[in-house]
C-alpha cells in the first residue's frame, strides 16, 4: 500500500485519525513540558534584579487597588516601534518578582515598563493631582487624595513573608525590618544604611515634598520610579550581540 493509500485510510477512519492525533498531541507535549520538572527555573537571570523594597510594594499595591492596570501596560514587545518608543524590550526576569505580573497590550496610557526615572519625582506628583496639566489629551483621573493620605500598608512585613511563600527571596532580616526599611525610604535624613544593603540600588528620597508624613503618593511614585530601573540594559545588549 502507497504512502498515499495509507494517508486516504488515516482520513476516512475518524476513529484511527483521533487515536493517532491523541498519540501526536501527547508525544509533542511530553517532549515540551517534561523537562520543564527538572529545571529549577525556567527564567534567565539577570544581573541587577532585586525584590521591592517595601515602600515600593506598598506602592505596588496601591497601583493595582486604583486600576491602573487597567490602562497602563508594564510589557514591551520586541517590535521597532514600540522598542524605539519605550525601550529595550521586556525580559522575563524583570517580572519574577510579581504577583501577580502586570503585562499586557491594551494601553489607554503609555506602557510603564520603563517609566523609572524619566521624569522628576515632581511631573508625578503633578500627574497624579492633575493629569491634564502636564499631558493636554488625558483621560486620567486625578488622584490627588494620594498626597494628603498618610501611608497605611497593613502588616507590611507579613505582606512580604507571604511573598517568600511564592518564591520572592526576601531574607527574615528584611522581614523582620520592613516597617523601619519602609519609612527609611522616604526620609532622606533617617539611616537607610540597612536599607541600601538589602535592597541595591534603592532611591532613598522623599517622593511626594511633603516631609512631615510618608503618604500613599510616596509609595506609588517610589514604585513608578524603580520600574525598569534595575537592569543594565547596555550589558544586556552587549550579551545580546556576542550571542
Amino acid at each position: 500500500m502507497s504512502l498515499a493509500e495509507k494517508h486516504k485510510k488515516i482520513e476516512r477512519n475518524v476513529t484511527l485519525l483521533g487515536a493517532l492525533a491523541f498519540a501526536v498531541v501527547t508525544v509533542g507535549g511530553i517532549v515540551e513540558i517534561a523537562p520543564l520538572f527538572w529545571m529549577e527555573n525556567t527564567i534567565e537571570k539577570v544581573e541587577g534584579m532585586r525584590p521591592y523594597t517595601p515602600l515600593e510594594l506598598a506602592g505596588r499595591n496601591i497601583y493595582i487597588r486604583e486600576g491602573c492596570y487597567n490602562c497602563h501596560s508594564q510589557m514591551v514587545r520586541p517590535f521597532r516601534d514600540e522598542v524605539e518608543r519605550y525601550g529595550h524590550y521586556s525580559l522575563a526576569a524583570e517580572s519574577m518578582y510579581d504577583h501577580p505580573f502586570q503585562w499586557g497590550s491594551k494601553r489607554t496610557g503609555p506602557d510603564l515598563a520603563r517609566v523609572g526615572n524619566r521624569y522628576s519625582d515632581e511631573w508625578h506628583v503633578q500627574h497624579l493631582t492633575d493629569p491634564r496639566s502636564v499631558v493636554r489629551e488625558s483621560n486620567m483621573p486625578t488622584y490627588a487624595f494620594m498626597k494628603d493620605r498618610p501611608l497605611e500598608a497593613g502588616d507590611i512585613a507579613a505582606d512580604i513573608a507571604t511573598n517568600t511563600a511564592v518564591g520572592v527571596p526576601y531574607t527574615q532580616a528584611a522581614i523582620d525590618a520592613a516597617a523601619d526599611d519602609l519609612r527609611a525610604q522616604a526620609d532622606p535624613n533617617a539611616d537607610s544604611s540597612g536599607l541600601k544593603a538589602r535592597y541595591p540600588g534603592v532611591q532613598v528620597r522623599d517622593f511626594d515634598g511633603n516631609p512631615d508624613q510618608v503618604s500613599e503618593m510616596d509609595a506609588l511614585i517610589a514604585y513608578l520610579q524603580m520600574l525598569g530601573t534595575l537592569v543594565d540594559m547596555d550589558s544586556v545588549r552587549a550579551q545580546e550581540v556576542e550571542r
